[in-house]
């Protein structure tokens, strides 16, 4: 198990970088929050003290100089937030054991301990609570009773300031991650759109020093691979071609031959390897690139003349569906697709049907279906390889070429479509052709 299924990482990253620098710049803020905060209370703790300290001696000096009757009326005057005077020996206990009650204690000894002894307790059952007892000059007991208070009241809107700014930093997070990951984004796009044709979108050679060699070397390697593409596949039809010549001379050489069954053999293999010369030639065209410009066609009187061509040749084709929809696709390099996929079919199926749907989304399906002997699980991707044949056998009335459905997927990619083969329940094989219609 890798780290990524362990911790739950999210799959893209843009959501990987957002959130550990929102994690971290959070984190941060919250320290930073703490700290504040800590050093704050500890202030406000050292001013407290002293005014505690100034503030007890000074009214324990007043009321030990007021009359006894006149006291009582004095003690809510002096009293504080945190503490008051209670005439009266107060209430015993232990020792205080709390920080801060200690301190204040520490600090009230200090101020009126030298003049006035004094003992302080925690008073039981309470949180944070302490007293301290004295006698004034008269013998008199007083009690100062103390509640500490646990550092400042915070603002109101405080709060609201610290949700802005986490609202700010996933803001910048986002934007400074974006920017960040907008190159990879068009680098995926541009090889994705990459196919066949080599004809991809070069990307914008500006931005960070980064970005811009990275989109100069995809464009460099972009021109590369179409360089050599061509090349290849000039030199592939430019020998399927000058073949011609030579195959054409040996046919007429055997015309004027005396019929013969060596004489029928030739003729023979000169069709197969005029037929194989052929189909090289468009398979390295389909190859080279789709010149043929997308157009709106009507597909129902397109599928209609197909089969009705195959109808007059003998063949047992026959269609099934409607579309009854305008289709915006290449016309020639779709009829070329259906018609080696109808070839296929009869060739080893001895009649073909073609199926034809359309979805609510769009989609245009078309199916070639056969009952012929179908094809092996594990090489239903393997027939679409350029030579890849099934059968070993050299006849090509059963065994093909191995170039009709390598053209077909071809031309499928250039048209930005889907070809695939299912074998049917029964026995059979289909081949199913899916159109995005962008009309």
């Amino acid at each position: 198990m890798n780290v990524d299924s362990l911790l739950h990482w999210p799959r893209t990253l843009f959501a990987r970088l957002a959130l550990i620098l929102f994690a971290g710049l959070a984190l941060a803020q919250a320290l930073s929050f703490w700290l504040t905060m800590t050093e704050r209370d500890q202030s406000m703790t050292n001013v407290m003290m002293g005014y505690i300290e100034r503030e007890v001696a000074s009214s324990v000096a007043l009321l030990d100089h007021l009359p006894a009757a006149e006291r009582a009326d004095w003690l809510p005057r002096l009293a504080r937030r945190s503490y008051t005077f209670m005439l009266g020996p107060g209430i015993s206990g232990g020792p205080p054991d709390a920080r801060l009650s200690a301190r204040a204690a520490e600090s009230i000894a200090e101020g009126i301990g030298t003049r006035y002894p004094l003992t302080v307790n925690a008073v039981p059952g309470e949180s944070e609570r302490m007293q301290v007892h004295l006698r004034l000059s008269d013998g008199t007991p007083l009690t100062i009773d103390y509640r500490p208070m646990q550092g400042a009241p915070l603002s109101r809107w405080l709060p609201l300031v610290l949700m802005l700014q986490l609202a700010v930093l996933a803001a910048c997070c986002w934007l400074a991650v974006r920017l960040a990951t907008r190159p990879l984004n068009q680098l995926a796009r541009a090889a994705d759109t990459l196919g066949p044709d080599l004809k991809a979108h070069r990307l914008p050679e500006d931005g960070p020093d980064e970005v811009a060699r990275a989109a100069r070397a995809f464009n460099a390697m972009q021109d590369r691979v179409a360089l050599y593409m061509t090349e290849r596949m000039q030199i592939l039809a430019a020998i399927s071609h000058d073949l011609q010549t030579p195959i054409t001379r040996m046919r007429l050489r055997v015309d004027v031959m005396d019929d013969s069954v060596e004489g029928t053999r030739l003729q023979q293999d000169l069709r197969e390897m005029e037929t194989l010369v052929k189909e090289g030639v468009t398979y390295a065209r389909t190859l080279h690139g789709a010149t043929e410009v997308p157009c709106r066609i009507d597909p129902d009187a397109l599928f209609d003349s197909i089969v009705c061509d195959y109808v007059d040749a003998g063949q047992k084709v026959s269609l099934q569906g409607r579309i009854d929809t305008a289709l915006v696709t290449r016309p020639q390099a779709l009829r070329r697709i259906v018609c080696n996929l109808v070839d296929n079919a009869l060739k080893f199926g001895g009649e073909a049907e073609i199926a034809v749907a359309a979805s609510q989304d769009g989609q245009v399906t078309i199916s070639v279906l056969d009952r012929g002997p179908g094809i092996p699980a594990e090489s239903l991707e393997a027939v679409f390889e350029p030579f890849y044949r099934l059968e070993g056998s050299r006849n090509r009335s059963t065994g093909g070429t191995g170039l009709g459905l390598a053209i077909a997927r071809q031309l499928t990619l250039a048209m930005d479509a889907a070809l695939s083969l299912h074998n049917r329940a029964g026995g059979g094989l289909e081949a199913r052709l899916v159109l995005k219609n962008r009309g």
